[in-house]
Formats: structure tokens, sequence, C-alpha cells
């Protein structure tokens, strides 16, 4: 069935045909409306086609019931001890929910952050290099033209065909002078997913450690960190998470505690205070953490990890997988140049439409649809959660079918 003959179906059923369906079935297709029955906690699926979660996800009516309490806290000083609390719930949550260990995590405020702080660990060498390839996020080359700059480290950027790089392509870069690997698990730019694993084994036959920028993955799919190969990962929980701005949970395999040393200090490391002003710092991950946290936005995490583990990671990978594989092939059949690779498993669809972007921007807003627009307006990226249904989408396919 064609994009355009599927979405008119799609029309006649749902606007005028539930009411002459049987119940079961009428049932079934209100169903696929809110197929994880999560639209309810997201007021903006009563306003806008939201498809910019890889952008900015909004927040649940279940995170901000969370930061309402946490306000109330702030304003009335009832229960001071609630903060920490809250934060070691919220550790023990996302530990729980992304196969980590509790003393594996840390709180900080920004996905870039948590690279900052490996990099800083790290004793570089001039000579040494680092690989990473031309889809990682902005960040990431910032901080590495600096390092270069530096050491004397040398930057290694592989490039991408079709929208996507093979492991052949890393191995080409990588030799016994590799320090790091460093990727974005799934791509911002085109939702490309990294097969960790892989990585992971070739960084560590030649010496190296594995990276993984995991702000548009975790939240999308179910995962174990432990098993992925990668010794560093950070996200955080303004995207996939649906929580805040400014707790970025930073994962560092256990093995790598004892030799990596923060790149600040402060009372927050403190475990025990011992005479003439010395101290006994933390030799876990919470070493990280030098200063006050961002309690609001750990609340806000705290009450996400909940949603997320009620609705269930496998479900949310299953429906929007769906709807992705579904939306790829209609921007095929409307004949446009896709940027994401075909099979690629994620929750980002990106391609090249070929439009004036003022125009097309205009009618999106005009059918109130919400996008993020990349390399000046050229590609669009689409972002798919576990909010959105059909219908969203395809008020996106009735745009550009009648602009294209």
């Amino acid at each position: 069935m064609s994009a355009l003959t599927r979405r008119s179906f799609l029309k006649t059923t749902t606007a005028a045909g539930l009411a002459t369906l049987p119940a079961t079935r009428a049932l079934t297709a209100l169903s696929r409306q809110d197929a994880l029955g999560v639209r309810g906690e997201f007021p903006i699926t009563n306003e806008v086609a939201y498809l910019n979660s890889a952008s900015v996800g909004p927040v649940s009516r279940t995170v901000r019931d969370a930061l309402d309490t946490y306000a109330d806290e702030r304003m009335l000083y009832r229960n001071p001890a609630s903060r920490q609390i809250t934060k070691a719930s919220a550790r023990a949550k996302f530990a729980s929910l992304f196969g980590a260990d509790q003393d594996e995590i840390a709180f900080l405020y920004s996905t870039s952050d948590g690279e900052n702080v490996v990099v800083s660990a790290m004793d570089w060498k001039a000579g040494d290099n680092v690989v990473l390839d031309e889809l990682h996020f902005t960040t990431s080359f910032v901080l590495y033209r600096e390092l270069e700059k530096r050491t004397g480290v040398e930057l290694r950027i592989v490039p991408s065909r079709g929208g996507r790089t093979g492991i052949e392509d890393f191995e080409a870069r990588t030799d016994a002078r590799t320090r790091l690997l460093s990727v974005a698990w799934v791509s911002n730019r085109n939702g490309f997913r990294y097969d960790l694993p892989s990585l992971g084994e070739l960084a560590h036959a030649n010496g190296a450690y594995l990276y993984a920028d995991a702000v548009q993955a975790l939240g999308t799919f179910s995962t174990n960190l432990h098993d992925e190969g990668v010794d560093f990962a950070c996200s955080n929980g303004y995207k996939w998470l649906f929580a805040d701005f400014g707790c970025a949970p930073l994962y560092v395999r256990r093995e790598h505690l004892e030799w990596m040393h923060p790149d600040r200090h402060g009372y927050g490391q403190i475990a025990e205070t011992l005479p003439d002003h010395r101290f006994r710092l933390k030799t876990n991950a919470e070493k990280f953490e030098h200063a006050n946290s961002a309690h609001g936005s750990i609340a806000a995490m705290d009450a996400a990890l909940d949603l997320l583990t009620e609705v269930g990671l496998d479900r949310i990978e299953e429906h929007t997988i769906a709807l992705t594989e579904q939306l790829y092939e209609d921007i095929e059949d409307l004949g446009l140049n896709l940027f994401t690779p075909p099979g690629n498993r994620s929750s980002i669809v990106s391609f090249y439409h070929g439009l004036a972007p003022a125009k097309l921007s205009d009618a999106l807003a005009t059918e109130n649809v919400r996008v993020t627009f990349q390399e000046e307006g050229r590609l669009l990226r689409v972002a798919i959660a576990m909010f959105n249904n059909q219908s969203d989408v395809d008020r996106l396919l009735d745009v550009l079918t009648k602009l294209v």
C-alpha cells in the first residue's frame, strides 16, 4: 500500500469508520492511537504532533508532579534529607534499568561533562590518537581538537558512507597508539545505531577504551551496559528519558574507578572527615560529584525512570521501531533522499527534503508538527517517541506529500 493510500485508509477508518466497527475492532483501532497507554501522561500530544524528542523530550505529568513536590520541599524545607533519599533512589533505578551497578553511576550536569571527565582522567602523550567518526556530536570534535592542540594527540576521524560507519572503518584507523574510541551510540544526525560490543572488542584488543555518548540511546531500547563492551557512557534526562536538563548519568565500568581521578574537587567527594583538615574521599563513581547536585533534575529523573520501567523498554522499542520503519518506507515512496541507513533500529529517521526550508518549516508549523531541521535546513530529523502514534506521523507525511 502506498504512503498516500495508506494515509487515506487510516483517515477513513479512524475519523469515519470507528463508529461503525464492531466493539472489539473499534477498541483495537483506538489502542493503536495510544499503543502504550501513555499519551495521557504527555499533554503535548493534545496540541501538536511532537516528533522532536531527539532535541528535547517533553516531561510527563508524573515528572511534573515530582517537580512540584520538589519545589514544595524547597519552599517549605520540611524534610531536607529528602534530596539525598531521592538521589539514592534515582541512582538505584537507573543502574537497575540499564544494567549497571549503583557505584558505577555518577550524576553530572551534562552529557558533555561525562566525556570531559573521561578525557581529563587519562594520561595523554604526544603521538597518542583518538578515533571517532563524523556522525558524532559537535562537542566531541571541540574537545578533541583542543586536546590535539595541548598534548599533540592525533584526532582520527572516520568518514561515514551511506549514513553509517562499519567496524572495518574503525579498524583501519585504530592501532597500538590509539587510547580511546568515541562514538555517539545513536547518532544525533541520522539515528545510526552503533554495534558497541564490536567496537569494544576492537578498542580493547589495541589497549584502548570505548566511550559512548548515550543521550540518543538510553530510554529507546532495552540494554545492559555491562554487556555492551563499553568502558564509559553518559546520557542526560532531557531527551529520551523524559526528565529534565541538569541530570546526566555517567557510567564508569568498575575496573576503571581505581585509576580515574576527578578533574575537580569539592566537599561532595568526602567520604570521611579526618583530623587536621584532611579527608578520605569516595572511591566509587560518586567521586565525580564534587559539589551540590541539581536536585530538582534528579527528582525529575527519579520519577521518569518509574514511568519508563512501568511501560517497559522492550515495548517502547517495539512500538517506536514499527513507526520508524513505516516512516522510512513512506519517505522512500515520496522519492526523498534518506540519510538514515536502511535496516537501522533506532527512533530517528533523517532525510533531505529538497524543498525551500522556510516554506517547509512554515507548512509544518501551520499543521502543528514539530521536528528538527539540520544542515542549514536541508536535512529534516524526525524522532518518534513512546507517546507518538501513526496519526502524528501521517500529519508530517501529509505536509510533505502536498509540497513534494
